[in-house]
């Protein structure tokens, strides 16, 4: 297994600090948070704290979770893709899973492959998240936005043998995007792919359209037979629940995307969490899902939900439709919804809301960025959503470590992300002392436990950067502890922008645009934004002797960078705000282009 090698060193070292669990010095070991009530009375006396609870971590699979699901709740509707009318219950869901592992052995996949998943909520999707599971493969989720030159750079990082699409979305023709980078795709057999600039790469699987060089998913799906059958059997008895099973990229501020690579043992223990805080268990759930897939809000807070709980989930649109979302709650009497504060904002803003029966509704998750007050309060009343919670986490977290609980107070609900997970370590640090703060002082939130990653693919040094040696994960966050175990999220320590719950990092922007021939000098920060959280704002000094036009750095970046990177405000400054060092204060920066935007 080629991928597992070249991990084993992180991974190795980062699941022996997590297996050791060793105490903080000088703090006290809580472990009384059941999984399903908070704390009724204090829990910690310093920022520092463990999550208990009476509920083990899990050694299946992913495989194991859905096979296990699919026996309990055959009949039971899994997934329902409305704009597409697709309607599978567990048992035709795991059925075609199976072929498809079956068909993805036939093609050439084995074991510790890379298989790039690249593309919007569709069916296949999902069928391919499980399908590669099974198998062994390891799924890399490609955000569908994405040009060819990130790309070229996801692919080349994690050497994909396989990447998956549909011909188009919106405006994203994925063939001709792939054939930019490479060009021998059109000329070549299925499976046959042999790329100068994508080495590995060998097989292309199209979701609709047979197109040269590609394999038609309706091909993957019948072409295993008996033998990859029990190729497919061998493999699943060799499986480890410690072993990676998803790759998930994510800037760094020095604009290179790193990929977050999870476990079977990561997403599965999160996905069961999350669903025991929910009290999913507790009743037949219906669950409307309009975030992405290549995020973990949507893979595990979604999908692995849904195969750990038997809960059905519900997509409404290929990507986020406020008035779609809307609909589908509506038609298919959902009780839960997961999103982030934009998405709920643009739904709780159509003209003709009041029109949807929404009565079915009763909770569901808001995580992403920030979440104002007055949103949640009218989730509540407005959209019926009295048990919704919060919660926080980070890809590198598989992804949440807080969360909110059904019953918590307006107060918890809307000041704080929720309280710490089952089986997962928090402190708050002082970041120039390394010391543990005392409760309510703001500090950098570290993260330990079974959620933290493997490890960055194949980025030994970038990972030992954020997990320390015995096993923390610095989230980067500046965060308050409360005595009961509840967090609130203060700022950054870096720079990284929230726009709409994407994160963008603002180093990979001013790289990008150091690139157009007319600029001397940029510098991104993020600005307030009512409806998207935050938006990005490039502040521009030009070469001396040229002019340039706002609308001159959008049309640079069309097609080049993925639109949600795009910066809605081009603002051109002579100079920037600076230390007595000669360094550029960014959040000075950031005030002035507030105050100058809304004036």
């Amino acid at each position: 297994m080629a991928g597992a090698a070249r991990l084993k060193p992180v991974a190795r070292e980062v699941l022996t600090a997590l297996g050791k669990f060793p105490g903080v010095r000088g703090v006290q070991r809580v472990s009384a948070l059941h999984v399903d009530a908070p704390p009724s009375t204090p829990v910690a006396t310093n920022s520092y704290i463990q999550g208990g609870g009476d509920i083990p971590l899990l050694t299946k699979t992913v495989g194991q979770c859905l096979e296990e699901t699919a026996h309990r709740f055959s009949d039971r509707e899994a997934l329902v893709f409305c704009r597409d009318g697709v309607r599978k219950t567990f048992a035709q869901f795991k059925q075609e899973v199976d072929l498809a592992a079956a068909g993805l052995l036939a093609v050439g996949l084995k074991k510790g492959d890379r298989l790039g998943m690249w593309g919007p909520n569709k069916y296949e999707w999902v069928l391919m998240q499980f399908a590669t599971a099974q198998a062994g493969i390891i799924l890399v989720s490609v955000n569908p936005a994405y040009q060819a030159q990130e790309l070229e750079f996801v692919i080349k990082k994690v050497g994909c043998k396989a990447l998956v699409f549909p011909t188009q979305f919106k405006t994203q023709k994925y063939y001709e995007i792939l054939k930019q980078v490479c060009p021998e795709l059109e000329k070549s057999s299925p499976g046959g792919i042999k790329s100068k600039r994508l080495p590995e790469l060998s097989a292309v699987i199209t979701l609709d359209a047979k197109l040269p060089g590609t394999f038609q998913m309706s091909e993957v799906l019948q072409a295993g037979d008996s033998s990859h059958m029990k190729q497919l059997r061998d493999i699943q008895q060799t499986l480890s629940s410690n072993e990676p099973i998803n790759i998930q990229f994510t800037s760094g501020t020095t604009g290179s995307p790193k990929g977050a690579t999870l476990s079977h043992r990561n997403i599965v223990n999160n996905a069961n969490l999350i669903g025991l805080r929910l009290r999913l268990n507790r009743q037949e759930i219906r669950c409307a899902i309009p975030v992405p897939l290549y995020h973990c809000l949507g893979s595990v807070g979604g999908c692995m939900v849904m195969a750990a709980h038997g809960c059905t989930i519900v997509f409404s649109s290929l990507s986020f439709e406020a008035k779609a979302a809307l609909e589908t709650v509506a038609q298919e009497k959902c009780s839960h919804i997961h999103g982030t504060p934009t998405m709920f904002i643009d739904m709780l803003s159509q003209p003709d809301f009041d029109s949807y029966d929404l009565s079915t509704l009763q909770g569901g998750v808001i995580a992403g960025s920030p979440v104002p007050p007055e949103i949640m309060k009218r989730l509540m009343t407005k959209m019926n959503m009295r048990d919704i919670v919060v919660a926080y986490g980070t890809t590198e977290n598989s992804p949440v470590t807080f969360m909110g609980f059904p019953q918590d107070s307006i107060s918890q609900r809307t000041e704080t992300v929720g309280c710490i997970f089952p089986h997962t370590e928090a402190k708050i640090e002082d970041p120039q002392t390394g010391e543990v703060v005392p409760l309510n002082i703001p500090g950098e939130l570290q993260i330990r436990g079974y959620c933290v990653m493997l490890g960055y693919w194949e980025d030994p040094v970038k990972t030992k950067e954020v997990i320390t040696e015995d096993g923390w994960y610095k989230t980067g966050d500046i965060a308050v502890l409360d005595k009961y175990g509840y967090c609130k999220i203060e700022g950054r320590c870096k720079d990284m922008i929230i726009r709409g719950g994407e994160n963008i990092y603002p180093a990979e922007l001013e790289q990008f645009l150091h690139t157009h021939p007319k600029i001397e000098e940029v510098q991104v920060v993020g600005v307030k934004d009512q409806r998207m959280g935050e938006e990005i704002c490039a502040c521009i000094r030009v070469k001396a002797g040229q002019e340039c036009t706002a609308e001159e750095i959008k049309a640079f970046c069309k097609g080049k960078i993925s639109h949600f990177k795009i910066p809605r405000y081009i603002v051109f400054v002579k100079k920037y705000p600076l230390t007595i060092s000669g360094k550029i204060q960014k959040y000075k920066l950031r005030e002035q282009m507030e105050k100058q935007l809304q004036s």
